[in-house]
């Protein structure tokens, strides 16, 4: 008797063990749209904390980027402009309006970065139109290039 039962409670808790694994679904694993997004708000968190270290894990060894006043700045200068020299307040950036686009290992996003900052006491805000490449290479997304283009602010009234 007491087998009997003991065999009963065995495959009871077989049972319970199976129908609780097919209970448990994986992660959602991110989508590459999703990914590239992401790596595009982590390169701008860590622009606007001046994080050097993470900016340089985020990009290519080939990054090269067109700043906002035009200039061709390959990774290294675009690196070298990331060192904080004084407690000037960071600025506070934001991005939005992101459209990734994902071609196989290539992904190309758009975006819209913000940016609020302190300048010789004054709060400044200026906005640009961002255009992101993204290559995957093992298994990882890293970004190639960039290109800023400023929006202009709006026109004052009767102008």
């Amino acid at each position: 008797m007491i087998s009997v039962l003991s065999r009963r409670y065995s495959n009871m808790l077989c049972i319970a063990g199976v129908l609780a694994c097919l209970s448990i679904t994986p992660a959602q694993a991110a989508t590459p749209e999703q990914s590239v997004s992401e790596l595009v708000q982590r390169f701008a968190m860590a622009q606007g904390t001046f994080d050097r270290v993470t900016l340089e894990a985020l990009t290519a060894e080939n990054y090269i980027e067109i700043s906002p006043i035009g200039e061709v700045d390959p990774r290294a200068k675009m690196l070298s402009f990331y060192v904080k020299h004084d407690d000037k307040p960071l600025p506070a950036i934001t991005v939005d309006e992101i459209m990734p686009r994902v071609l196989g290992n290539t992904a190309i996003v758009l975006a819209k970065m913000s940016y609020v900052m302190t300048v010789g006491g004054q709060t400044r805000t200026a906005a640009v139109r961002s255009s992101f490449v993204a290559l995957q290479q093992d298994g990882a997304w890293k970004l190639v290039s960039a290109q800023y283009t400023p929006i202009r602010p709006p026109a004052a009234p009767g102008k």
